[in-house]
């Protein structure tokens, strides 16, 4: 593997399962990135890919989903959250699909994850070296969806979803020194995000962090810049993107399992498909 070639995650809820099929691939093929770097869910399939846990992915977001802990409106009646976050991110990693923890410290990769401050409206990352990283936690943080999660207080921070300041964070992977990317994105070529229709609402919920509101009322903005930057590096041989190819039936917070395995089968063939491209990428 180049060492100066990173790899770039796009969040998107349970649209995530994608990227776990091409993660799941790239396993088998036993390859890894020297720096990979990831937002909400792709921050979530990073870490059993980083831990080399071929398949655990699909089972946690495939075999669990039905499961009204997992997600359901009696979780959102009863604590606040769709998600249930304490069964995603404890019961699940410890105890039904344990996470192996050792596999992953034992990895010699750079691992950054994608944070919202809802105090300043700033992304922040948090890297796998930093004092005290605790793993789960950040990645809570990282996937903790405005209205359907509580706010994560982590270090005197109060943090959401990472997708929401830096939905697919290229330009924190070139700062940090990898100008050559893979990227791996949920929303198939052409789409676009539309203004937030519920900009009232987002005032309403989160008035105490008008930083925030600024933020979430310019998400459209900030997406579909960042993906006119994405085709701008592509175009200049600088990227190599790995996309759904037709416009995704499955939804941010979808729990049919059919769909969920069939997207994840998608991830899986696209990866394999595109493999001989990628390397005469790498290579060139």
């Amino acid at each position: 593997m180049d060492s100066s070639i990173g790899l770039v995650l796009e969040g998107g809820g349970m649209r995530g399962i994608y990227t776990a099929g091409v993660l799941d691939y790239f396993t088998e093929q036993d390859m890894y990135f020297p720096y990979t770097i990831g937002v909400s869910a792709g921050a979530c399939m990073a870490a059993s890919y980083l831990s080399r846990q071929l398949g655990r992915n699909r089972e946690v977001n495939v075999g669990w989903v039905t499961d009204p802990r997992y997600i359901s409106w009696k979780n959102y009646f009863s604590k606040g959250e769709l998600f249930g976050m304490d069964f995603i991110f404890d019961e699940l990693p410890n105890v039904i699909v344990p996470f192996d923890y050792q596999a992953f410290e034992a990895s010699k990769e750079q691992f950054v994850i994608g944070t919202t401050d809802c105090d300043t409206g700033e992304t922040i990352f948090y890297h796998r070296d930093d004092p005290g990283f605790d793993l789960l936690k950040i990645i809570r943080a990282s996937s903790s969806l405005p209205f359907i999660a509580p706010i994560v207080e982590y270090n005197g921070r109060n943090l959401l979803d990472g997708g929401i300041s830096d939905p697919i964070p290229l330009r924190k992977a070139e700062s940090d020194g990898f100008k050559r990317n893979v990227i791996v994105l949920t929303r198939d070529t052409g789409y676009r995000k539309s203004r937030n229709r519920f900009g009232w609402l987002v005032r309403r919920a989160y008035r105490k962090y008008p930083e925030f509101v600024k933020v979430m009322l310019r998400r459209h903005e900030i997406y579909n810049d960042t993906l006119a930057y994405i085709d701008e590096q592509e175009r200049k041989g600088n990227l190599f993107v790995i996309r759904p190819q037709q416009k995704l039936t499955v939804g941010r917070m979808e729990r049919d399992p059919a769909k969920l395995d069939a997207l994840y089968k998608e991830g899986y063939e696209d990866a394999k498909r595109l493999m001989p491209v990628m390397k005469a990428w790498m290579q060139a």
